[in-house]
């Protein structure tokens, strides 16, 4: 009994070891050549030095809510600039004067769609230009993803309908960090990313770094991973002129229209937090009551 125990204990350790043996093989780092150490090191500072930082938002937290204000100034950056190549495609022009969005009157609604012409085939067969309304999407800048590429050397820029949910800040952690990550951000509520990126991107055009080359065609940039991006900066102080008095600065445009563009992605979030919040409070106060019941129950019987 003893002898089959041992033999079942060798057998154990040595599975163990063949596992172990797989796991150094696969993910123990090769040795570095001074060279590669060097190029590592210097990618681990500008990592350190460019790191995406988290913004003050109004739509943060559990009790967050839209600045209407903003979501106005950040259509208006996104229709001057960010419009000329990036479309809107699941949004339409009606959800402007939706609940919880920037608050355009219905009147204000019919006036910018009009602002846009859209081709369809008129009576007699022939296309013909109209007037865009309200229940239009927001009209692309291109007929096509092939006219679209033409347009920009081969590149497709990306509609930004949900972009704002579909970046994120990009984490230099260890890959063994990221449950940590997760539940942080569940603790602190943090669901801010996406803005966080793309106005740190918006912002992030600099000069290129002495002994950092960048490959033609590309820009350098500071929050886009590897630091090279073919968007040129779409950005610059002056470029939009704000009536509300709003200072004219590329990180005011960017904020306003990252903010724009969390609610394109999230339109219902004001919807979402405050029944979270009703439900939550409904969870509680039931939680109360199921406990006085279980200790008058349960105070019978001692």
């Amino acid at each position: 009994m003893a002898s089959s125990s041992f033999k079942g204990l060798i057998s154990a350790l040595i599975v163990f070891g063949i596992i172990l043996g797989f796991g150094l093989l696969f993910f123990y780092p090769e040795p570095k050549s001074e060279e590669e150490l060097k190029v590592i090191e210097k990618a681990e500072m500008m990592a350190e030095e460019n790191a995406v930082h988290h913004q003050e938002w109004t739509f943060a937290g559990v009790r967050g809510h839209f600045d209407k204000a903003q979501l106005q100034r950040g259509y208006q950056v996104y229709k001057e600039v960010c419009a000329a190549c990036h479309g809107l495609k699941l949004g339409k022009y009606r959800n402007l004067a939706d609940a919880g969005g920037p608050g355009f009157t219905d009147g204000q609604v019919k006036t910018l769609a009009a602002e846009a012409e859209f081709e369809v085939i008129g009576d007699a067969g022939a296309p013909v230009a109209r007037p865009g309304l309200p229940s239009d999407a927001f009209k692309s800048p291109f007929a096509n993803d092939n006219a679209a590429r033409s347009a920009n050397g081969g590149g497709l820029p990306p509609d930004l309908s949900v972009m704002a949910k579909a970046r994120n800040v990009h984490s230099e952690a260890p890959w063994y960090m990221a449950p940590v990550q997760y539940l942080k951000d569940i603790v602190t509520g943090y669901q801010e990313g996406g803005p966080d990126y793309l106005h740190a991107l918006l912002t992030g055009y600099k000069e290129t770094p002495a002994g950092f080359t960048v490959s033609e065609g590309l820009h350098f940039n500071t929050a886009f991973p590897g630091y090279q991006i073919a968007m040129p900066a779409p950005l610059a102080d002056a470029q939009v002129e704000y009536t509300d008095g709003s200072p004219a600065t590329v990180d005011q445009y960017s904020r306003d229209v990252s903010a724009f563009l969390m609610w394109a992605s999230e339109p219902s979030l004001e919807t979402r937090k405050h029944l979270g919040l009703r439900v939550l409070l409904y969870l509680l106060i039931t939680a109360i009551l199921f406990w006085l019941a279980k200790r008058m129950l349960w105070s019978r019987l001692h």
